[in-house]
């Protein structure tokens, strides 16, 4: 993990919930589709095992993502992830719906996205991250970007990177050093 300056470890301090995309961020972005026109995704699976720990933390996550997909429904069931927006046009107006019913403020909420469709969400939100492998314009406009590409791992980075902030990554972790 690249060394996280002090302005973006304070940002992180204060998360209490992760907002995702899906396309380009828990996945490469690429679109797989069989002879039967069903979808199929690649998801690393230490960015699955870092959504687990995140969980455990108390730190909140839900999905956002402009397209609607059986897969992601299924993805987010198996880690634990209960809030996921689907078919979402305006990701705006879900970030302010969430942020109502969870009752946080924008600088308690991190939001990864990879295009710019993210752009007005990223614009509000405390903790703005982007991956390697997104949009170059998108990547001047936030606070941080992952040293690894979306669906290889960035979000379990970005995981790595909550939870050291706040204290909580050596806790979480120590069952499997003390093996």
């Amino acid at each position: 993990m690249q060394r996280i300056p002090a302005k973006i470890r304070n940002k992180a301090k204060k998360i209490k919930l992760l907002l995702l995309d899906v396309d380009g961020v828990l996945t490469d972005g690429g679109i797989v589709m069989n002879d039967r026109g069903e979808e199929i995704k690649r998801f690393d699976v230490r960015d699955g095992h870092g959504i687990r720990l995140l969980l455990r933390a108390g730190i909140q996550i839900a999905l956002i993502t402009g397209r609607r997909s059986k897969v992601v429904s299924r993805r987010a069931r198996d880690l634990g992830i209960r809030t996921v927006y689907q078919q979402v046009y305006n990701k705006l107006d879900v970030y302010q719906k969430i942020k109502r019913k969870s009752g946080l403020k924008d600088q308690e909420i991190a939001y990864v996205g990879d295009d710019i469709v993210d752009l007005p969400v990223l614009k509000r939100v405390g903790l703005a991250v982007t991956v390697r492998d997104a949009w170059a314009e998108l990547k001047r406009q936030v606070h941080y970007v992952t040293a690894t590409g979306g669906g290889r791992g960035a979000v379990r980075e970005i995981v790595e990177l909550l939870l050291k902030a706040q204290g909580r990554w050596k806790e979480l972790t120590r069952r499997y050093y003390a093996s």
